[in-house]
């Protein structure tokens, strides 16, 4: 077994590009071998700023030999198949097997020198090298059938133990020669083997593993910052940057003028990261001082000043830069920058910017008008008036006054005032539209047009500048917040309203145009936006219908779209209108379910199980996010229980039981017999806690009216005089008692979000169910006995389904 080495020496490759560039190697010297049967026992990848390279160890001297079988055509196929067949392999027709009318080509490969198929491979990796970007270069680069390299190719050292692969590529020649660092050690190195490749170079001054030049920039910078009582502010991708941009890192410290300090520091440390690839420090408070760490690529004899020298008065001019832009913004108020917004496309089919903020600022304001995003403690507690608000029903005067509010001005009657906007909610509601209004206006400023990174950062500074409200300012500071997973989740009332507002308009307004993520297609960010969203209303506990967020946001589309204000109706009545339009149905029907979906991506992480966020959406009418998820935890909570497991299995039967005979049957002859059956036990279909108000046993789909129901069958009964001659078993009897106990309980504790107590109630069918499977016939042969069985099997099905749908429940 020998190790092979292949360093690929060319000029400076960009830093971005080599970690990918690590990986391909890799991954194409793997695939290129395995053709010819060959896997190293493992591979590593190495890179500079002047080289790639490559070492796989233990691989064999040969191949083994292989036999290969190729299927051709059959035996009767015309004669161009055949002799296209032979072309491919090389062979002859007696040479074919025939085996029941289809030829096959048996071809012998013997084993081959490792050598021979290195130098196959390298040159065809070479080539077929995916760069991010290359080049062409010299006097071959006038044809297109150059090659192609990230930058100009210089040398290639190919070495199977101790032996030089030969080969060549476009002129370059194999070899065992490479070069030191550029300027400690310029000349040309003889390399012996893998075994010494990294010693040598190391000699030379060149540190060829990229994780130990990060760790040596990592523990200088930390070392040169604490020397001078700083503290480095790490940064991950500067510090692999500036590995690769280094072959022999030195951390040396920095300084600038403090009166540069004056500009925001995430201005300073961007300039500095972005411009400079600078580390910033930070005092024993801290805040940012006036110093810098930047990483030599030289062993300097000076101790590094006159590098330091030379780089402070580059950032120097950088900083100039950056406090007059900043100077420049602070002249101009957020307000007058409003139109030029009126110029920046948002999108060709959704107008542009200043188009958006208006939706926004409207859909804002609507949030905090309707008590969705509130001042008060109740809103993280999830109490008050609106606590059930949000999936439960609303008076008629509540709902038109809702849909009026979330219309915003139209071309007809102001209507009514605002629900619920007195005193500090109406100062609220002011701080939210306004906050939105100059969300964006910082997208035109001479700074977030130098870093477009400081967007909405550069706003709130300006705001909190110009004097205007600090909720104003933080709200355009943060509403881009969350941006993603593990990104602070903004609390403030007005930051929610406007931060959510943004998020539902661009995802209402994507959809609304046919431009939903498909696959792994998502150019808008689609997916993000709902991952934020859904962060913010859970851990804002922000408890509202997502239909009615939808319906909402859905108006401030169609009033820009269609140029139309919605009716004013109740929200259920304008969901039907919003089908009506030529993308209203998609919108409605199809961003619930994408909500959906983010749920449950973002709840994998914690644990939380798909499926069961599957069983309570089923119910349908349960989109309150808040509400939703805590009904989710107290199932997954309640399934892992031995309780749970069991009367999973216990509705699992029963469903199936249901499902095979198609009960409750819909003819009008089979509800006859329904209500003889169920004539002899009242106990089967009339609750006993309403007075037999309420009908049980019957499974509702959503699209009956139960009290119609209820009235039909009523009438099926005192059609049959006949009153059943049998006396139900006594585990038949004690399921019944337990439904009439456990029914009722668990409703009255979903009406009042204790889901864990309707858990409770539902554990107590554990026991009557299991003993009733165990000792009752359901299918008996006496029809009226069959019934009242399937119905009492009915009524326990939909008293669970008062949690969950446990059929969509895996296991």
């Amino acid at each position: 077994m020998t190790d092979f080495l292949l360093e690929l020496l060319s000029e400076e490759i960009p830093a971005r590009m080599q970690a990918r560039a690590r990986d391909d190697l890799a991954r194409l010297f793997a695939a290129e071998i395995a053709k010819a049967g060959l896997k190293a026992a493992a591979i590593e990848t190495f890179s500079t700023p002047r080289r790639l390279a490559l070492i796989a160890r233990d691989l064999p001297a040969e191949t083994e030999a292989v036999r290969e079988e190729l299927k051709g055509p059959r035996t009767s196929a015309p004669p161009q198949a055949l002799e296209g067949f032979l072309r491919k392999t090389g062979l002859t027709q007696d040479q074919l097997t025939d085996r029941d009318g289809v030829y096959f080509a048996v071809i012998d490969k013997p084993g081959r020198a490792t050598a021979a198929v290195l130098a196959e491979a390298i040159p065809a990796i070479v080539r077929a090298f995916p760069w991010p970007k290359s080049m062409r270069w010299g006097a071959a680069s006038q044809s297109t059938e150059s090659l192609r390299w990230v930058r100009p190719l210089q040398g290639i050292i190919a070495l199977l133990g101790e032996e030089i692969v030969p080969f060549e590529i476009d002129g370059i020649a194999s070899g065992a020669a490479t070069v030191g660092h550029r300027f400690h050690h310029p000349g040309r190195i003889t390399i012996g083997s893998a075994e010494d490749y990294a010693a040598k170079l190391r000699a030379c001054h060149v540190i060829v593993d990229h994780e130990e030049r990060e760790s040596i920039i990592a523990e200088g910078a930390t070392t040169v910052a604490a020397q001078a009582g700083l503290t480095l502010v790490r940064d991950e991708a500067l510090l692999a940057e500036n590995a690769g941009l280094t072959e022999w890192p030195v951390p040396l410290l920095g300084s600038f003028d403090a009166s540069f300090l004056e500009v925001p520091p995430e201005v300073i440390q961007l300039t500095m990261a972005t411009n400079q690839k600078y580390f910033a420090c930070l005092d024993a408070g801290g805040k940012l001082v006036p110093n810098f760490i930047c990483t030599a690529n030289v062993e300097p004899r000076d101790r590094g000043v006159a590098i330091v020298a030379g780089n402070q008065k580059v950032l120097a001019a950088r900083l100039s830069d950056a406090k007059f832009f900043w100077e420049q913004d602070l002249k101009v108020p957020l307000q007058d920058q409003l139109p030029k917004l009126e110029k920046i496309v948002f999108h060709e089919k959704l107008g542009t910017v200043a188009d958006k903020v208006e939706r926004v600022a409207k859909l804002a304001r609507w949030l905090v008008e309707e008590g969705i995003v509130k001042s008060s403690p109740e809103q993280r507690s999830g109490e008050g008036d609106h606590a059930q608000h949000g999936g439960g029903a609303r008076s008629e005067a509540e709902g038109a006054a809702s849909a009026r509010s979330a219309a915003g001005p139209s071309t007809g009657s102001a209507g009514p005032p605002p629900l619920r906007v007195a005193g500090e909610d109406q100062e609220l509601a002011d701080l939210a539209e306004q906050a939105a209004r100059l969300c964006k206006a910082d997208l035109v400023t001479g700074m977030v047009g130098e870093f477009p990174e400081l967007q909405g950062v550069m706003g709130g500074y300006y705001a909190r500048a110009q004097g205007l409200p600090p909720q104003v300012a933080d709200a355009i500071r943060d509403h881009y917040k969350p941006v993603g997973q593990g990104d602070e989740v903004p609390t403030a009332p007005v930051t929610v309203a406007v931060s959510l507002a943004d998020k539902l308009d661009t995802i209402i307004g994507f959809f609304g145009i046919k431009e939903r993520p498909t696959g792994s297609r998502d150019p808008f960010a689609l997916r993000r936006a709902a991952l934020s969203s859904i962060q913010l209303i859970l851990d804002n506990r922000v408890r509202v219908s997502l239909e009615r967020l939808v319906a909402s946001a859905l108006r401030g589309f169609v009033r820009e779209r269609f140029h139309y204000d919605m009716p004013d109706v109740e929200y259920e009545e304008a969901s039907t209108w919003l089908k009506n339009l030529d993308v209203g149905e998609l919108i409605v029907d199809a961003i619930p379910d994408f909500f959906a979906d983010r749920l449950k991506v973002q709840q994998r992480e914690a644990g939380v199980r798909h499926d069961l966020i599957d069983a309570v959406f089923a119910l349908g009418g349960e989109d309150d996010l808040v509400r939703l998820l805590a009904r989710v935890k107290a199932l997954q909570s309640f399934i892992e229980t031995a309780e749970g497991r069991d009367l999973l299995a216990g509705y699992k039967r029963a469903a199936n039981i249901l499902k095979k005979e198609a009960w409750p049957p819909s003819s009008p002859a089979q509800a006859g017999a329904q209500g003889e059956a169920v004539r002899g036990n009242p106990g089967l279909l009339l609750s006993q806690e309403n007075g037999g108000g309420d009908v049980q046993g019957i499974p509702q789909t959503g699209e009956e009216d139960p009290f119609v129901m209820a009235e039909d069958l009523r009438d099926a009964i005192s059609a049959h005089e006949k009153i059943l001659s049998y006396t139900p078993e006594p585990e038949e009897s004690s399921l019944i008692a337990a439904l009439d106990s456990a029914e009722p309980r668990a409703r009255a504790a979903v009406a009042a979000e204790d889901f864990e107590g309707a858990m409770a109630a539902l554990a107590s069918l554990r026991a009557p169910v299991d003993a009733f499977f165990d000792k009752v016939t359901v299918n008996d042969a006496d029809p009226a006995r069959r019934a009242a069985r399937l119905n009492l099997l009915a009524r326990m099905r939909d008293a669970v389904h008062q949690v969950a749908d446990f059929s969509r429940i895996e296991g």
